[in-house]
């Protein structure tokens, strides 16, 4: 027993100090996109093109990027110097679809609209998580905020095993035909009022797999949810400032 004591001793303190301060991001992350049209102008078509999952399409007489649709891969920092870049803002979850797409106005993360939630979750949150045919990379991330070094716990946010003990669902993956009918009786025993967070870019539009017959291109057309994270996968840091938003903790 003692030695258990000892090694906590010697350890200390191992939970990050995330969102009380700037979270400590690893020098490759990628943040929230930043289109600067002028840059863009001449070259519209090859940003079009290089997107592997189709998140830039053009808008008016410049392009605009989907947040729901892109993976992070950073190939359309290629095209042209400074013309799309990643910045290490992390707060890019969304409350409504649209605005998830970047076209280089400017930014500001936008606070829950849901008041209800913030009335029935706002310092207790239950999540049961659903992998709708996801490739367990979102799922890692997602779990990862349970460890010691995030410790989501201490806001109250906890994982439950059963629906019925459970405020939302947080959907992971594109939605395959194969797991439509458990997800969608996973959703009907979640008591109501109940939520819905969409998790990942499978989860909000289909990601890569949109085009795949044996998906039904993310959850979003099955669910009005009540937020977005878009990643392939987010990042923890993007999960867990989403979720406290959502809760009006931010």
């Amino acid at each position: 027993m003692f030695s258990v004591f000892k090694a906590r001793f010697i350890q200390g303190y191992r939970t990050g100090t995330f969102p009380d301060k700037a979270p400590q991001l690893p020098e490759r992350f990628l943040g929230r996109p930043v289109v600067d049209q002028e840059k863009c102008r001449a070259e519209q078509e090859r940003y079009i093109e290089i997107c592997p999952a189709g998140a830039i399409a053009k808008c008016g007489k410049g392009i605009r990027l989907d947040l729901g649709k892109c993976i992070f891969c950073g190939k359309c920092r290629e095209v042209c110097d400074g013309g799309i870049r990643f910045s290490k803002e992390h707060a890019v979850a969304a409350m409504k679809r649209e605005s998830l797409f970047c076209d280089g106005s400017p930014y500001t993360p936008e606070p829950a609209e849901n008041g209800e939630f913030k009335k029935f979750c706002g310092r207790s949150l239950k999540i049961r998580q659903v992998s709708a045919g996801g490739c367990a990379a979102c799922e890692l991330d997602f779990n990862v905020l349970n460890t010691l070094a995030w410790d989501m716990g201490r806001f109250g946010i906890q994982v439950v095993a059963s629906p019925r003990h459970a405020d939302c669902l947080l959907i992971t993956g594109p939605v395959t035909r194969n797991m439509l009918l458990a997800l969608q009786k996973t959703y009907e025993a979640v008591p109501k009022p109940s939520f819905i967070i969409l998790c990942g870019a499978c989860a909000i539009s289909g990601g890569i797999y949109a085009d795949s017959t044996e998906t039904l291109g993310g959850a979003d057309t099955l669910f009005k949810p009540d937020l977005y994270i878009p990643g392939c996968p987010p990042h923890p840091t993007m999960i867990l400032e989403g979720l406290l938003r959502l809760m009006g903790r931010k």
